[in-house]
C-alpha cells in the first residue's frame, strides 16, 4: 500500500502492521510513455488457495496480471516468500518460468506416440506413459523439444497453468544489516527497497519495466 501511494497518485491505506489492504486498489504509473497499472492486493495467508482470507479472489486477479511484484518484509527473512510461492504454485501460477517446450495432443486412437528432439535426463517414455495413464489418457502424441521434468509434463497435460515474471521486492532494508541487504539484492529477481526512506524505488520501476518486456511501436505519418 505504501509503495502504491508513493509511485502513483492513488491513496491506499498504509500502516506499519500487516493486512492493512482489504480490497483490490488500482493505481497507474506513467513510465517511458506507457501507462502501467498497479493493483494493490490484500495479503495472502497460508491456505489462500483453499479460500482462506478471500484468497481465491486475490489469486484470481493475480492470474490475469503481466508481472507479480511480491512485496516482502526484509526483516522476516524467507518465510513470507516460501509461503507465497507455495500458495501461487498450488493454483497453477508458475513464477519466473517459461512454458515447457512440449508438444502434446490427445487423440481418439492409435495409442501413445512419444518422441524427443533432445536427450532426456528427467523423463522417459515409460514415465510419460504412466503419467498419461494416471490422467486416463491412452491415446496421445507427445514430443519433448527440451529436457523437462515430470512436473513440467503434468503442467502441459492439465493446460491451465499461467507463466509470469515475478519481482521479489524486499522492503524495510533500513532495518537490517548491510550484509543482509547485499545477500537479498544478489538473489535472482530480487530488489531491495525502503518505502519509508524512499530508497531504490527508481531501480524497482526500471526492473518492472524490463520484466514487462513491452514492445514500442512508433507510427509513421502517411506520405
Amino acid at each position: 500500500s505504501t509503495f502504491l501511494s508513493l509511485m502513483t497518485s492513488t491513496a491506499s491505506e498504509a500502516a506499519s502492521y500487516e493486512f492493512t489492504t482489504l480490497t483490490c486498489i488500482p493505481g497507474v504509473i506513467e513510465y517511458k510513455g506507457a501507462n502501467i497499472q498497479l493493483l494493490d492486493l490484500p495479503g495472502i495467508i497460508e491456505g489462500a488457495a483453499q479460500g482462506k482470507g478471500r484468497g481465491r479472489q486475490v489469486i484470481a486477479v493475480a492470474r490475469t496480471s503481466d508481472v507479480v511484484i511480491m512485496m516482502l518484509d526484509a526483516t522476516k527473512g524467507e518465510v513470507q516468500r516460501s509461503l507465497l510461492e507455495k500458495e501461487l504454485e498450488s493454483v497453477g501460477i508458475r513464477l519466473n518460468k517459461d512454458k515447457p517446450n512440449i508438444y502434446f495432443k490427445p487423440k481418439k486412437g492409435g495409442g501413445i506416440s512419444f518422441n524427443s528432439t533432445v536427450p532426456l535426463t528427467q523423463c522417459s517414455e515409460k514415465l510419460v506413459q504412466l503419467i498419461l495413464h494416471e490422467y486416463k489418457m491412452f491415446n496421445a502424441e507427445v514430443l519433448f523439444r527440451e529436457d523437462c521434468s515430470p512436473d513440467d509434463f503434468i503442467d502441459v497435460i492439465v493446460g491451465n497453468r499461467v507463466y509470469m515474471p515475478c519481482l521479489y521486492v524486499y522492503n524495510k532494508i533500513d532495518q537490517i544489516s548491510m550484509e543482509e541487504v547485499d545477500r537479498l539484492a544478489r538473489q535472482p529477481h530480487g530488489v531491495v527497497i525502503s518505502c519509508g526512506m524512499k530508497l531504490n524505488l527508481d531501480y524497482l520501476l526500471e526492473m518492472l519495466w524490463e520484466s514487462l518486456a513491452l514492445t514500442c511501436i512508433f507510427t509513421k505519418k502517411r506520405g
